[in-house]
């Protein structure tokens, strides 16, 4: 099993959490590919952990149907599946704008130019033709107005399903259109302007809008 070695190693005291992430990473961009068995013995060896916290990260990616365990058997990367994203994206849509809108609340100057600041790194990305740079900053600018939102269980369900259009971006190539990077600052304004009904209904649009990115041949002709 290719596993990569140029990376950074946890440090044993956050073993487990650390563990998650990179497997996680690998699962998402594709170097753990769809199908591939995975061995928690090599998994452990490469990340500089024991298997315990392999095991538990490998237990948790289970949970959230990224692996599947075959008890005495095998451990394996599931399958992706592309229609899984019109499953995906209307709740993630809903979750996103009703953190545009709780964020309002919360919201500071610094965090406000923050986004600002993600947002001219997001436009300089897709000028550049750097997609794969583009889908990271664009998930920076969504997960601050997330987290920004103070709710935790928006926060673990959004991580939960972004998790899964993360892996379905990579692996469909999806490149985010330059119509985004204005998108992204009407949110912002509307959030400066505490316009909750609008930066709620911004934010539903800009995810439904990537739909259109995973359509099947037949479906576009219908």
């Amino acid at each position: 099993m290719p596993v990569p070695v140029n990376h950074s190693k946890p440090i044993r005291t956050t073993a487990k959490e650390s563990a998650y992430k990179q497997i996680l990473h690998w699962i998402i961009d594709g170097t753990l590919y769809p199908g591939e068995k995975l061995n928690d013995t090599e998994l452990a060896e490469a990340l500089g952990v024991s298997r315990t916290p392999v095991r538990e990260s490998l237990q948790l990616l289970e949970s959230q149907g990224l692996v599947k365990m075959y008890p005495g058997k095998a451990t394996q990367v599931t399958e992706i599946e592309k229609e899984s994203i019109k499953d995906l994206l209307p709740p993630l849509a809903v979750l996103q704008a009703l953190s545009a809108e709780l964020a309002i609340d919360h919201i500071t100057r610094d965090e406000i130019s923050s986004l600002k600041s993600i947002n001219q790194e997001f436009a300089e990305a897709l000028y550049k033709k750097d997609f794969h740079a583009a889908l990271n900053i664009d998930e920076q600018f969504h997960q601050l107005i997330v987290d920004t939102a103070n709710n935790s269980y928006i926060i673990d369900i959004v991580e939960r399903l972004q998790a899964h259009v993360r892996r379905l971006f990579f692996h469909n190539s999806i490149i985010l259109s330059e119509s985004s990077i204005d998108v992204h600052d009407h949110i912002i304004r509307s959030i400066e302007n505490k316009d909750k009904e609008k930066a709620s209904a911004l934010m539903k649009e800009n995810w439904l809008e990537i739909l259109k990115d995973f359509y099947l041949p037949d479906e576009v002709t219908k």
